[in-house]
């Protein structure tokens, strides 16, 4: 059974410019560009967060045609006044397609996806919007030796905790066993019955801690 780890976080946000300015605002460092992914209408920043970990800002890019399918990551719903938000996460994988059929929620279709000169396989629901009221991860698959984060520049960061909140806590453990991803986040009830991920974050000056909730809260280090 091939086993899942966190692949990346995602930021999503009604711009680039608004995207990046928030990450300045909450890790103290800019991210780095990225590029577009044409078939999704869309566009990224990136921000390594380790070996084979980053941090991915993403939001649709004007210059592109919509796609004729929903967007992924539910960016059809951002509007110029949304908040920058930690909507998803995206959970690595060396097979995808076993992965997605052993999955105990439908994380959508297997999809080839492409931005420049790289190329990878990832799970899309057909509706765009992210499985599990919002906490599932999509799923990813590079070429063996090939992944973005080793092109960005080691800026101090590391993930230090990754949290998902859900009113039915078991129903998310099983998700997490039926892919092979235990271990990898803590799993918890959440106290008003919503849906909700956090991240906690160690940067050169202390750890930081990013929600879906639209929230900054610099902690002491």
């Amino acid at each position: 059974m091939a086993g899942c780890r966190i692949d990346h976080l995602v930021i999503t946000a009604p711009s680039l410019g608004i995207g990046a300015a928030f990450i300045k605002e909450a890790l103290g460092v800019d991210p780095q560009a990225g590029g577009s992914h044409p078939s999704m209408g869309t566009h990224n920043l990136l921000l390594s967060l380790g070996d084979a970990l980053y941090l991915e800002v993403i939001s649709i890019d004007p210059s592109l045609p919509a796609p004729d399918r929903p967007r992924w990551f539910g960016m059809d719903n951002l509007s110029d006044s949304s908040l920058p938000a930690l909507s998803t996460w995206v959970a690595r994988t060396a097979d995808i397609r076993s992965a997605a059929g052993r999955s105990s929620e439908s994380l959508g279709s297997v999809t080839p996806m492409q931005r420049g000169d790289l190329n990878w396989l990832i799970t899309i629901p057909p509706d765009g919007l992210v499985p599990l009221d919002g906490v599932a991860p999509a799923l990813i698959e590079w070429p063996s030796g090939v992944h973005p984060a080793a092109r960005l520049a080691d800026r101090g960061l590391r993930l230090v905790e990754f949290e998902i909140f859900h009113p039915d806590p078991k129903r998310v453990q099983r998700l997490l066993s039926s892919i092979d991803a235990q271990g990898i986040a803590s799993v918890a009830a959440s106290s008003d019955g919503t849906s909700s991920l956090s991240a906690t974050i160690s940067t050169p000056e202390g750890l930081r801690y990013l929600s879906s909730g639209k929230i900054i809260v610099h902690r002491q280090t």
